[in-house]
């Protein structure tokens, strides 16, 4: 579908269902007026309606898929159950269905719809917001290479995107979806240790964050492993070398490590679906 032919809409339009919803419409593969979002507090509506974008109460969550093609599910996992009795009769098999709920699997979500619908599940992460996300997607077993394509193209618009099996959504959620915070937590620290040793607070936040962002395009942008490109800017007796130590002497290998596979289990503890 090209942008004028897709017809959108967002169920929940929460945090990541707003980003996402404004990243599409930014990215012009979605047109203005052919996406709707739905909201479950009434002072929700007006915010969006000022933005020109048309919101409706999650009351209404039938009326809006019944007029798009295209449903983005962007509740919160508790709502899931509520969220698709609401849309069943509405629900058509020449739609796609597209959830970012956390822990609920294809096979769930497709047996709440009570028929052959196409179910895509995908994990994209808060850097929506600036077209940085990091988005895994896989395909249920009714949606097709098309379905997977679609899916793909609009995630595009929001950052990187990787297709994979099913049984790795959990871990994409621990490391995909979880990470930013991670990492904030790191720019924090860092920025931190800037100013103990005397830099401005602002001065220091924005080189901490433009470290954390220059050091991760080196890697998307070369392929190279991580441990090759900290080698080269670790000089034998230099003060790099000290620095690493002492991180390594304080465990973050292993605190990161843990904190991706904890909120991997929680991810699949959420629904005790893989």
């Amino acid at each position: 579908m090209n942008r004028d032919d897709l017809t959108l809409a967002v169920i929940g339009g929460g945090k990541m269902g707003a980003a996402l919803a404004e990243a599409l419409v930014a990215s012009g593969r979605v047109a203005l007026h052919r996406l709707t979002i739905t909201v479950r507090h009434p002072a929700s509506l007006e915010a969006y309606r000022v933005k020109g974008i048309r919101a409706l109460p999650a009351a209404e969550n039938a009326t809006a898929a019944r007029e798009a093609a295209v449903l983005i599910l962007a509740v919160h996992p508790d709502e899931t159950v509520d969220a698709l009795d609401q849309l069943r009769p509405s629900l058509r098999e020449d739609h796609l269905l597209i959830s970012i709920v956390t822990g609920v699997s294809t096979a769930r979500l497709e047996g709440m719809a009570g028929m052959p619908l196409p179910v895509i599940r995908a994990n994209p992460n808060i850097a929506v917001l600036v077209a940085e996300s990091a988005t895994v997607l896989c395909g249920g077993r009714f949606a097709t290479e098309a379905h997977l394509a679609l899916a793909r193209s609009l995630f595009l618009t929001a950052g990187l995107v990787e297709v994979l099996d099913e049984r790795h959504m959990n871990a994409s959620t621990g490391l995909g979806g979880c990470g930013p915070a991670f990492i904030f937590k790191i720019l924090e620290a860092m920025a931190e240790g800037g100013v103990k040793m005397g830099l401005p607070r602002d001065v220091s936040q924005r080189i901490s964050a433009q470290v954390l962002k220059g050091a991760a395009e080196l890697v998307l942008r070369t392929g190279r492993h991580p441990a090759s490109l900290k080698d080269e800017v670790t000089t034998p007796g230099g003060c790099t070398i000290d620095g690493i130590a002492k991180l390594q002497e304080r465990g973050i290998s292993i605190a990161l490590i843990d904190a991706v596979e904890t909120s991997t289990r929680k991810a699949g503890a959420l629904w005790g679906d893989g």
